[in-house]
């Protein structure tokens, strides 16, 4: 009976669901410190460790480390067991006591085993990964390129945007997510009226003008083509498998056709 408790997926994943809510609760204010929370938490780090033993004992060692999810459990249990110090050894170091708490959360990693299809994602993130690389070089590059030109330009106007090319690197990083695009063109725009004064041949409402258009320029150019063809070569090869499935399919369905036809012939 306990063994087939302990072998079941189904019940491991239910008892890491519960486990997962104990711990979310324990982030709340009201129960960070709750003992009968921590008591239940420290339980379920005694469960998961029976369930292992128990596991070890049914299938052996040797068949047991031979499955790579089982190794996976495995870590994970042993990673959480120094979570149980805090309820056994004073630890007065409270950055250490934050680091063991938390272990806790490693256990919720295991839950990733239960996810439908696994493999497949996996597979699809992989290929996704490798074909996105150039695109992604692309776009650093092309981040780092337009944030020294920034920095060259609007460095003194905003320096908390443009003050370094590590800065100015992340603000255009921003833009290229649409995230206060309009913030920061208005912040020179208005730092440009305050100053009041004609910066070479060119007056201020010109600067503005020109202003705008460029941070609408990097947007359009790194924000709507580039990510936009990022995000779809990363998509396009995630969903590879399913393309390949529909095209054996068709494929299946042609040589039926192609057999059916010489069918009809010979009888003709």
């Amino acid at each position: 009976m306990i063994k087939r408790f302990f072998m079941s997926e189904r019940n491991m994943m239910a008892a890491i669901l519960v486990n997962a809510a104990i711990i979310f609760t324990l982030y709340f204010p009201a129960y960070r410190h709750n003992e009968w929370l921590e008591f239940i938490d420290h339980l379920f780090i005694l469960f998961f460790v029976l369930e292992a033993l128990v596991k070890l004992y049914t299938l052996k060692p040797k068949a047991y480390f031979d499955n790579a999810w089982n190794r996976f459990d495995f870590i994970i249990v042993v990673g959480s067991l120094p979570s149980l110090l805090v309820q056994f050894v004073p630890i007065p170091d409270t950055s250490l006591l934050v680091i063991l708490r938390l272990f806790r959360l490693v256990r919720l990693v295991r839950f990733i085993r239960f996810v439908p299809h696994l493999s497949s994602v996996i597979s699809g993130l992989g290929r996704a990964l490798q074909a996105s690389v150039f695109v992604l070089m692309s776009l650093l590059f092309l981040n780092v390129l337009i944030a020294i030109f920034t920095c060259h330009f609007f460095s003194g106007i905003a320096p908390e945007y443009f003050g370094d090319p590590l800065i100015s690197s992340y603000s255009i990083f921003q833009m290229f997510t649409v995230e206060g695009w309009n913030e920061i063109p208005a912040t020179i725009a208005q730092r440009l009226q305050q100053s009041g004064e004609p910066r070479g041949i060119f007056g201020v409402s010109f600067l503005i003008g020109i202003t705008r258009l460029y941070f609408v320029l990097v947007v359009l150019l790194g924000g709507v083509f580039g990510m936009s063809l990022a995000n779809a070569v990363f998509v396009d090869e995630m969903t590879m498998d399913n393309n390949a499935l529909l095209e054996d399919k068709i494929d299946d369905l042609q040589r039926e056709i192609q057999e059916l036809k010489e069918l009809l012939q010979r009888k003709n």
